[in-house]
């Protein structure tokens, strides 16, 4: 029923006079996903009072925010395809996929505002996180840097602030206590790290008919991954090939196959799933303060579900 609410809103929100703003505006909502953000609002709201219409509203920001980014990022990483279908950018150019996640923005802040100054400042403090991480794994770590810690870093910023952010959220706008409030927004950033960490495994080990997506695009695009970051940091000669082929960009098809067959055989993907799974276990050790009940229980499947999908 929550979610339900919250796909209404978000659809809602928005809508515009002008039928091409709807459309640009509406194009990664209508094109789905799996609404993990708002799903840990509505989550998290069952430790005050979850009827409360700010948490809904709430749940509406926190989700296009993210819709927001996913504009801009397609724009940064040249990307043809958004969840199966031809991205934003690919469809209406650069500069409107730009301007349409900046209207996603606008939109955020006006729903946000009548949530009072402290939703405001949650947001602003995200947002910036957001841009940091976006900003570090643009330009990557500096000179004698660890990579692996640098990733893990930007993982941190770029997709575990914002599930933070969901967790404050839902706890602040039921009207939770204050220390159940920070004990979720903690929960949030170490579950959305093992999230992410968990999705770049996806990318690699499943298969189309299984995960909806093409095998391999982080690799076919050069986003860096944990396991092809381990993998990279190694000095076994018998993985001087995959070394080769993990640091620069894949010339075809066949090397980009190669690649992926290399990475899915090498140790490097148990060490990733490794560090998945320690994420998990630290979101699930966080929520030992709660109390017992429906509520813990399911935020404690959800560590379980989050490492499941990767094997």
């Amino acid at each position: 029923m929550g979610l339900a609410l919250v796909e209404h809103e978000l659809r809602e929100s928005v809508r515009s006079s002008s039928p091409f703003i709807n459309e640009a505006a509406g194009y990664l909502v209508d094109a789905g996903g799996k609404r993990f953000r708002p799903l840990l609002v509505l989550l998290a709201a069952q430790f005050g009072d979850p009827t409360r219409p700010e948490v809904i509203r709430s749940a509406v920001s926190v989700e296009l925010t993210h819709l927001a980014t996913l504009y801009h990022d397609d724009v940064m990483d040249e990307a043809p395809l958004r969840r199966g279908a031809t991205s934003a950018n690919a469809r209406w150019g650069n500069s409107v996929a730009i301007l349409t996640g900046d209207f996603l923005v606008a939109r955020t802040s006006a729903i946000l505002a009548d949530l009072g100054p402290e939703a405001v400042r949650i947001q602003a403090q995200t947002f910036e996180r957001l841009c940091i991480g976006q900003i570090l794994e643009t330009v990557g770590p500096e000179d004698g840097a660890d990579p692996v810690k640098h990733h893990l870093e930007v993982l941190a910023d770029k997709t575990g602030s914002l599930i933070a952010a969901s967790g404050r959220y839902g706890a602040l706008m039921s009207g939770a206590d204050p220390e159940t409030v920070e004990v979720l927004a903690r929960f949030g950033e170490c579950i959305g790290v093992a999230f992410q960490l968990a999705d770049d495994l996806v990318d690699i080990v499943s298969e189309t008919s299984q995960s909806g997506k093409t095998p391999g695009t982080d690799l076919r695009e050069g986003v860096p991954t944990l396991a092809a970051l381990i993998a990279l940091s190694g000095s076994s000669p018998a993985d001087a090939r995959l070394r080769d082929l993990l640091s620069r960009p894949l010339s075809d098809d066949a090397e980009h196959a190669e690649a992926l067959t290399l990475l899915r055989g090498h140790s490097a993907l148990a060490e990733a799933r490794d560090e998945a799974r320690r994420w998990s276990s630290d979101a699930r050790n966080v929520l030992e303060s709660l109390p017992q009940g429906g509520a813990r229980q399911t935020l404690e499947l959800l560590c379980d579900y989050v490492v499941s999908r990767t094997g």
